[in-house]
């Protein structure tokens, strides 16, 4: 009886030790007692009876998914490789147990899923241009499809977009043939400008005789600066005129 004492009191403290369960304050803990579904634990030691209960830890930080790189065909038939970096935590643990078997693979496997789904209904100009409309695309998608399974996501960011060669040299085509089109409509827009101003000025000087005349001596004066010892210049018969009035016989 001595001997069997210390037995029991041994055979005591393993089984209580080994019902122990501690959860940090990050961990919730989903109870089954007898296969049931008794409740979720929360943070704390807790008691698990050994073969009547059963527990399983699960995390609510948040989980960083790194999506690989997805072949997709845009809408304008342009073939690209695209990744992407999904956030999401799980807030509801009992649906997280008993509504999908892993929920961590399950969000991976939808997350490959959408991103292929969803950037192929778009062009690849806005797959380049408008990422942060494709990333509110489809983090929206996956929140809606992973409620269910008790997982919010947060939060999705395209991370890379990689082309093959022939569209890298095809874009940069198209990009040099842009610059040159806005080039020839920039020097288009100044020579309108200048025609305009030119039209003003004549118009400006036609009707005003003596403005003319002012600017006449002025490009007279301006000639004579010409370090050269041949001028030619037009001599307007606005300004002789009076000259052969006077000479002629009345």
């Amino acid at each position: 009886m001595n001997v069997s004492l210390p037995v029991v009191i041994v055979l005591v403290l393993l089984i209580l030790a080994s019902s122990l369960r501690v959860l940090k304050e990050y961990e919730r803990g989903v109870m089954f007692t007898l296969g049931r579904y008794t409740g979720v634990k929360g943070p704390g030691v807790r008691l698990v009876l050994p073969v009547i209960q059963q527990m399983r830890k699960l995390e609510l930080r948040t989980v960083v998914l790194q999506v690989p790189k997805q072949d997709v065909i845009s809408r304008d038939n342009v073939s690209v490789k695209v990744s992407a970096v999904v956030y999401f935590r799980i807030v509801d643990p009992e649906k997280a147990v008993l509504q999908v078997v892993n929920p961590y693979e399950a969000t991976s496997q939808l997350a490959q899923t959408t991103l292929r789904s969803v950037t192929g209904q778009h062009e690849m100009d806005e797959l380049l241009a408008q990422r942060e409309k494709l990333n509110a695309a489809l983090q929206q998608v996956l929140d809606q499809n992973t409620a269910a399974w008790g997982v919010k996501v947060t939060n999705v960011e395209i991370k890379d977009i990689d082309l093959d060669e022939t569209m890298i040299r095809a874009m940069a085509q198209q990009a040099e043939a842009e610059r040159s089109r806005r080039a020839k409509v920039i020097h288009a827009d100044g020579e309108k400008q200048a025609a305009q101003t030119l039209t003003e000025a004549a118009r400006l000087l036609t009707s005003e005789p003596a403005s003319l005349q002012l600017r006449y001596l002025q490009t007279l004066a301006d000639i004579s600066n010409e370090k050269s010892s041949l001028i030619v210049f037009p001599l307007p018969l606005d300004l002789v005129a009076p000259l052969l009035k006077r000479g002629s016989p009345s």
